[in-house]
């Protein structure tokens, strides 16, 4: 009986052993960049604002406010993105698409729309292709290349999982990035972002985390140039809700008729 009883107990012990071995297990890079994702962007269709401000030297040089309009696609898993300008004055009106892998710009003076490169610079060191909604597990492959102490935009220390990401896609944004997120939280910190040819083009710091749609998500995001730390661009999100999108919005045809709400 005795001999019995301790059969069971070393095979309960096996079994808790593994599922403690099983829990403690890191999640994978790419799994990291998926959560982070899933940090960054909701699942429902949602809108929001966001408000572009760049500075030189500490001094505000530019303003833009846009409305962004955002869609998962249930096909590839990458968002679709309608970006709606609504200041300036001078570019009130202007419209860009994102859909797949083509990105459209309309100007309602012209009423015309042109294919436009994600790369485009918008403001400062903001590109066309920052501004819309972007799921990074989608278009990169994700290394784990380790653990680090990393101080965050408030300068405090935050305990990061260090990873390299390189495009799974030819129409992927940058050639590289360099990715860190809170271990734990799964929280994006900090990304590095670089040309194809290497170069790193900014630095960019997930900032001033806040309860939107169900979720603590980064509502600000600040990017320094690589060569000049004090040129900075920020870009502040706010008024998140769900938004029923419907199809026809990311038809390049449909873009004259679209206005932000």
């Amino acid at each position: 009986m005795k001999k019995k009883q301790n059969i069971y107990i070393i095979f309960y012990l096996t079994i808790f052993v593994s599922c403690a071995s099983f829990a403690g297990e890191n999640p994978s890079a790419q799994e990291l960049v998926k959560k982070a994702d899933e940090v960054r962007n909701p699942k429902k269709p949602f809108r929001l604002d966001n408000k572009l401000t760049e500075y030189q030297s500490g001094l505000v040089k530019n303003n833009m406010s846009l409305v962004v309009y955002s869609k998962e696609d249930e096909t590839s898993g990458q968002y679709k993105s309608v970006v709606i300008y609504k200041e300036p004055a001078r570019d009130l009106g202007k419209t860009v698409l994102l859909n797949g892998t083509k990105m459209w710009f309309y100007d309602p003076s012209s009423k015309a729309s042109v294919r436009i490169s994600p790369q485009q610079r918008l403001i400062g060191q903001a590109s066309e292709g920052d501004v819309v909604t972007v799921n990074l597990a989608k278009d990169y492959q994700a290394k784990l290349l380790g653990q680090e102490s990393l101080e965050d935009a408030d300068h405090k220390k935050k305990k990061c999982w260090h990873l390299d990401l390189s495009p799974a896609k030819d129409d992927a944004v940058y050639n590289r990035i360099e990715y860190w997120v809170e271990e734990g939280t799964y929280y994006p910190v900090k990304g590095k972002f670089y040309s194809d040819s290497g170069r790193l083009l900014k630095i960019a710091y997930y900032h001033n985390y806040e309860m939107q749609m169900g979720a603590l998500r980064p509502t600000e995001v600040i990017i320094i140039d690589a060569v000049n730390s004090k040129m900075v661009t920020t870009m502040n999100f706010s008024n998140y809700r769900e938004k029923i999108i419907p199809e026809n919005w990311f038809q390049r045809d449909f873009l004259s008729h679209l206005k932000a709400d």
